[in-house]
C-alpha cells in the first residue's frame, strides 16, 4: 500500500494533537500531555517508535479548526475530537476510494468537512502539542491514524 498525498502541497504551523489526545504507545493508550522523548509510541508505518521530542505550541489567531465527531471515520475517533485543519491523516476506507481513487490517502482533515460529522468549529485549543520522531510517523490518535511532527533536526 503507498498512500496518496491528496494535500495542498504545502504545511501548516497548525499542525499537533489538543491536551487530552489518547495516543498508542507500548504502555498502552495515554494522554498526549503524559508523553516524554524516550517513550515508544506504536506507529502504523513502523511499529514501536522513540519519541525524540515533544513540544507545546500556542494555536496560531488564524487557525481553523474540525470537530470529528465519535466514530465519525469507520468507528472512529473513540471520542469527539478537535483537531486543526491542516492535521494529516491517512484515510483507509470507502472515502479514499471515492475521492482519490486508491485504497489509502494521506488527507488533511479539511478536506473530509461534511457539516455534520465533520464540521468547521470556532472552538479552539489554547495549545497543540507535537510529536517528533526521526522520521514522520502515522501514529494511532483516539484509534485515528494521524501523521506525525515532521522529522526531529539539527536546529530543534
Amino acid at each position: 500500500m503507498t498512500p496518496q498525498n491528496a494535500g495542498s502541497g504545502t504545511r501548516s504551523d497548525c499542525v499537533g494533537f489538543p491536551r487530552g489526545t489518547e495516543i498508542m504507545t507500548l504502555a498502552g493508550a495515554l494522554p498526549v500531555e503524559a508523553l516524554y522523548p524516550g517513550d515508544r509510541v506504536i506507529t502504523r508505518d513502523a511499529g514501536a517508535q522513540t519519541l525524540r521530542d515533544i513540544t507545546c505550541h500556542a494555536v496560531p489567531v488564524r487557525s481553523r479548526f474540525v470537530r470529528v465527531s465519535r466514530d465519525a471515520l469507520g468507528g472512529r475517533p473513540s471520542c469527539d475530537m478537535l483537531l486543526p485543519a491542516d492535521q494529516r491523516m491517512l484515510l483507509r476506507d470507502w472515502r479514499a476510494q471515492a475521492l482519490y481513487g486508491t485504497s489509502a490517502a494521506r488527507v488533511p482533515i479539511s478536506r473530509l468537512v461534511d457539516g455534520e460529522f465533520l464540521r468547521w468549529t470556532e472552538d479552539r485549543p489554547e495549545a497543540l502539542l507535537r510529536l517528533r520522531f526521526d522520521h514522520c510517523h502515522i501514529v494511532y490518535a483516539n484509534g485515528l491514524e494521524l501523521f506525525s511532527a515532521d522529522p526531529v533536526t539539527a536546529e530543534v
